[in-house]
């Protein structure tokens, strides 16, 4: 079952006119049995692909243990080296509004990058070390900030609005009108159906998945 959809590649990426590079396809397998086995090679166009414990898509860092540890601390890593350049502009005596703004398109668009897609099921540890980020650039300029869950919780709404007011959009029938008519819910059943477009919209999620009951005021 699963070397069927991987031994039509070949033939479908051929019937678009299209080249599949099989040293760049990469296999993860995700597995939670308490007994493991080894699986066997996948084999295209009779090279074995590579087998990976994670990986990148679209800016976010999967795992096989479906965590988000690694996403969190790699894109912390990248924020924090980006603070150094803001230190730099503080002792060059710029002002605030000037490093507010290139705080938010360096370094914030870092940590908020397809957050809606992880930051919900995130740990309590690898929260913190994303606030910390957030705490550190507030210092350096020494203005208040909005924190990661702020961000995360105004993407969410934001997205939300857009796919209740577009009836055109995939994921319009995911949403559910609550009896009060004020609120939406997000179908349990399509939970995870959900998340995939999450994570494959333009390479830009805003809308959360972490909790099966999450509400969006009507707009």
């Amino acid at each position: 079952m699963r070397l069927e959809p991987a031994q039509a590649l070949p033939a479908s990426s051929r019937t678009n006119n299209l080249s599949l590079n099989v040293d760049k396809t990469k296999e993860m397998v995700v597995n939670f049995r308490r007994t493991r086995r080894d699986h066997s090679p996948l084999h295209i166009d009779c090279s074995i692909v590579e087998t990976v414990k994670s990986t990148k898509f679209l800016r976010v860092h999967l795992a096989e243990d479906l965590t988000w540890s690694l996403n969190t601390s790699t894109i912390t890593k990248k924020a924090q080296q980006r603070l150094y350049f803001l230190r730099r502009l503080r002792k060059a005596h710029l002002p605030p509004p000037i490093l507010t703004t290139f705080y938010r398109g360096t370094i914030e668009s870092i940590l908020s990058s397809c957050i809606t897609a992880w930051f919900g099921n995130c740990t309590a540890i690898d929260r913190k070390s994303l606030q910390r980020v957030v705490s550190m650039a507030e210092k350096i300029i020494g203005v208040s900030l909005p924190t990661i869950t702020d961000i995360y919780t105004t993407r969410c709404i934001r997205k939300a609005n857009s796919i209740v007011g577009d009836h055109t959009q995939p994921s319009h029938t995911l949403l559910t009108l609550l009896p009060s008519g004020k609120s939406y819910r997000i179908n349990e059943e399509h939970v995870w159906i959900w998340q995939w477009w999450i994570l494959t919209d333009d390479g830009v999620s805003d809308i959360s998945i972490s909790d099966k009951h999450a509400t969006n005021k009507k707009s």
